[in-house]
Parts: structure tokens; C-alpha cells; sequence
């Protein structure tokens, strides 16, 4: 386990968080990474690479902020949800701590400011939360982490804050309008998206993708295709920022949030262009997309939701998923997307393939956008 500790640890000030009286508390920060295994594939070695180097970048940056007690979790999860982790990792806190936690791939964009605002609300000592987004988190902090003892088996992180606000009572908050905090490396392609390199791994098609697409989005004539989980903003973004039209169809947000069940979503996940791609197969998404627009972004996560339904393990592995947002149709084992991939791949417009950061926050990226 990798491990950050001060001798001394510092304590954020009032400063960071006004309107607060009381002594603040101690915080403690938990980055959890799911470390490769020895089965794991080189796409999948690569992304944990750089999943590593972010866990590094921010336990400084934590620290930095003045949490006193920084740690990255490594291992895998194996059977345990993230519910049962969390409890867990709050075993041995103390009872007044605070806590952060997060995800190795989350916030590769986020700045020091970020993180006091974090941390500020950690050592509040009161019952609320920070997250990067309430409905769908990748970094929360709470300000009573002890109340945390009583998490149900929750699959993910990112169903964390409607829990803390609708079972446990607090007032939660979040920074939804930062949008460089929604960014996650989720996939080898959202590092090549933020900036990162990834050594050995071809990124030639997807480059050649991306300056096709920025080419069509400088182009009044021409349209632009989305498709998943992108939002409200992401269109008013493109509206503002384009000089081409876009098609969006906005599809399955709050996919891993959610879920399904008694208290979730009432049916299972559907998409509107994978109901076409029942009829037409896999193999037709690069001709119906070019029937659509000039180039296109496409949430394949909605698509093989569609397929196959919302839990992730009954999907194609990570190292399939990963080598088909490359453009890597020959590297994909799964027949179904294979074929997606190489229609992709083949197209007569340019088809970028990827997840939420692709047709989210990473929209500005892909066309050329730093924060």
C-alpha cells in the first residue's frame, strides 16, 4: 500500500470555508486503486500506469490543502462493493476525522483550490458533503465520516451522495459547474484526451479522428453527431463554441448511479441507436452515422448497456473496451464489438468511440479546449 503522511498534520483554517466557527477536525484522504493483475492485458497495465501517476499527483495536492492523513488504497475489490470498502477504510478513523474519497483515475484535472474547498469541507466536523458532481460522484467529502459505518453495500461511488443526503441527512453540495472535475480516466483514451501519453500504445487513429472531427465542428456547413451520456451543458457549450450544427441524443445519464431495483431505475437501460443496431447490426453504425451527420462522438457504454444491461460484468472486458475507443477492431476478442469498432473504424465520417468523458466534460477536449 502507498502511503503519504506528514509528521505534523496540518489542518485547514476557517479561511478556506467561511461562515465556520467551530475547530476544524482531522481529515483523512483515501485514493482507491484497483492495481493491474498479472491477467491483466497491456491496454489495461498502461491505464493503471497512469492511474497511478494521478493517485500520486493528488495525495500532494491533498496534502498540499492540509489533510493530514493521505493514503492510496491498491488492491482489487474482488467480491466487495464499494459500500462494503468504505466501511472498511473508515474502521480505524477516529471518530471527529473527515474524510475524502476518490478514485485514482478521478479529477486528473483538479487544482489546488479544488482540493481546499475539499478538504475545508472534511474538517467542517459538520453533516454535509462536497462532491465533483451529486449524481453521479467520483470524489466526495464528508464531514462526519463516521456516519459512514451504516453505508448500505452501495456497487459504486458514484450513487454516494444521494445516499448521504436521502438516508443519512446531510446537505450535500457539489461543483458540477467546474466541468474539468467531471474528467476521469476511465479509459486509456481519456488520457490521451487530457494531455497524458501512454508509453507503447498506438494513439495514431485516434489523433487522426480528432483533428477530423475539430476540422467538421469549424465548419457551418457541416454536423456534428453525440450520442450517450452527455448533458444539457455540453450542448449549450457546443452552441456557443461551434460553428457546426449538432445532433445529440442524450441517452442513459445517471447509468452507474442509479441502478436498478426497487429504489433505481424502472427499466432496464435503452438506447435509440442501439435499437438500430439490433435491426441493422453492429456492423452498420459507421454508415448510419454518416447518414446522420459529418463526424460523431459515441458513447459505446450506453450501447453495450443496451446490449447487455447495466451491470458491467457481463460486458466485454476492459482491455476489448479499451483497444475499441482506440480503433483497435483487430485487439477486440468480442465479436459483436469488433464489428462495432471496425464500422467505426471504417467510416466514411470520423467516429470517435469512448465513455461518459468522451460525450461529457471531454467534449471541450476533444476539440481543442484546456482549462
Amino acid at each position: 500500500m502507498y502511503a503519504r503522511r506528514r509528521p505534523t498534520p496540518i489542518l485547514v483554517r476557517p479561511r478556506a470555508a467561511p461562515g465556520y466557527s467551530r475547530r476544524v477536525k482531522p481529515v483523512a484522504v483515501r485514493i482507491l486503486h484497483p492495481a493491474p493483475t498479472a491477467a491483466s492485458g497491456s491496454l489495461e497495465r498502461a491505464l493503471g500506469t497512469a492511474r497511478a501517476d494521478n493517485a500520486r499527483r493528488l495525495a500532494t495536492l491533498f496534502e498540499s490543502a492540509g489533510a493530514g492523513d493521505v493514503r492510496v488504497d491498491e488492491g482489487r475489490t474482488g467480491d466487495r462493493s464499494f459500500g462494503e470498502r468504505l466501511r472498511g477504510l473508515i474502521a480505524g478513523l477516529p471518530d471527529a476525522a473527515g474524510l475524502i474519497v476518490l478514485g485514482s483515475g478521478s479529477i486528473p484535472m483538479a487544482r489546488s483550490g479544488d482540493a481546499l474547498e475539499l478538504v475545508a469541507v472534511a474538517a467542517s466536523g459538520e453533516r454535509r458533503a462536497l462532491a465533483n458532481n451529486r449524481y453521479s460522484a467520483d470524489v466526495v467529502a464528508v464531514g462526519v465520516a463516521s456516519a459512514l459505518a451504516s453505508v448500505p453495500d452501495l456497487p459504486s461511488d458514484n450513487a454516494l451522495p444521494r445516499w448521504l443526503e436521502e438516508e443519512a441527512g446531510y446537505r450535500v453540495d457539489d461543483l458540477r459547474r467546474r466541468w474539468r472535475l467531471a474528467i476521469d480516466l476511465d479509459s486509456p483514451l481519456d488520457v490521451f484526451l487530457t494531455g497524458g501519453q501512454l508509453a507503447g500504445i498506438d494513439a495514431r487513429a485516434v489523433r487522426d479522428r480528432l483533428e477530423r472531427v475539430r476540422a467538421v465542428a469549424t465548419d457551418r456547413r457541416a454536423e456534428l453527431v453525440i450520442a450517450g451520456r452527455t448533458s444539457a451543458g455540453v450542448l449549450r457549450w457546443l452552441e456557443r463554441n461551434t460553428a457546426s450544427r449538432t445532433r445529440a441524443l442524450v441517452e442513459e445519464r445517471g447509468l452507474r448511479a442509479i441502478g436498478l431495483g426497487e429504489t433505481g431505475a424502472k427499466r432496464p437501460p435503452r438506447s435509440a441507436l442501439g435499437i438500430v443496431l439490433d435491426d441493422r447490426g453492429p456492423e452498420a453504425l459507421g454508415a448510419a452515422l454518416a447518414e446522420l451527420g459529418d463526424g460523431a462522438l459515441i458513447d459505446t457504454r450506453v450501447l453495450l448497456a443496451h446490449r447487455l444491461g447495466a451491470d458491467e460484468a457481463a460486458w466485454p472486458p476492459p482491455e476489448d473496451r479499451y483497444a475499441s475507443d482506440l480503433l483497435h477492431a483487430e485487439q477486440v476478442r468480442d465479436p459483436w464489438l469488433r464489428a462495432l469498432t471496425a464500422s467505426a473504424r471504417d467510416s466514411a465520417v470520423p467516429v470517435l468511440l469512448g465513455g461518459h468523458t468522451l460525450v461529457g466534460p471531454g467534449v471541450r477536449l476533444v476539440l481543442g479546449r484546456r482549462p
